[in-house]
């Protein structure tokens, strides 16, 4: 039986790893989109949005394929926490979320050849420990975490500086809800 044609809208390699463990024949595309947050846009509907508009985004290239897209963001409080990009952001970063709890929002977008989106949000709970600010550089030197929400990447180092976690998904810490996912794949006709 043949899979249908699957492409992840999404340059990140963590994501391409995590979609790997589901040992289905896959593509992936870097899309090119506008990632900024509109006006009063909630955190929430913002990584909803670009998950679709990524996998729309791929859609043009793969017309006959199915796409994933995904996205996601950290809420610390009322600030909402994207890629760092450089050491001094991740810093900042990391010290406001230190000895607090955040949520990790993901959006994420199963669409099919015909244009129909299946685009659900997938919350997961981090709590940090108090950081001091050697443990802090430390770890921004080793990990170089400036592709992360963020700055966490708990698939590496980023554990360390985690107290407890909780959701339906650990995988959706990374950034790819495996298990939602799978749903939305077995529900579209993949063999999983």
């Amino acid at each position: 039986m043949t899979q249908p044609h699957l492409v992840l809208a999404s340059s990140s390699p963590y994501r391409r790893e995590l979609l790997a463990r589901l040992r289905l024949p896959f593509e992936f595309r870097a899309p090119s989109i506008d990632e900024c947050r509109r006006e009063g846009e909630a955190p929430e509907a913002l990584v909803q949005r670009l998950a679709e508009e990524k996998a729309r985004r791929i859609a043009e290239e793969y017309p006959d394929a199915w796409i994933i897209g995904a996205d996601q963001v950290v809420r610390c409080g009322e600030q909402i926490l994207g890629k760092s990009g450089n050491a001094d952001t991740a810093r900042a970063q990391l010290e406001s979320m230190q000895g607090r709890s955040v949520e990790l929002l993901n959006g994420l977008c199963l669409l099919s050849p015909s244009g129909q989106a299946r685009v659900e949000l997938i919350p997961y709970r981090v709590d940090l420990r108090p950081l001091t600010s050697e443990e802090v550089a430390r770890y921004i030197e080793k990990e170089q975490p400036f592709d992360c929400a963020g700055s966490l990447r708990a698939e590496g180092l980023g554990i360390t500086l985690i107290e407890r976690m909780a959701g339906e998904d650990p995988n959706a810490i990374i950034g790819l809800p495996l298990i939602r996912l799978s749903t939305m794949l077995r529900e579209a006709g993949f063999a999983i």
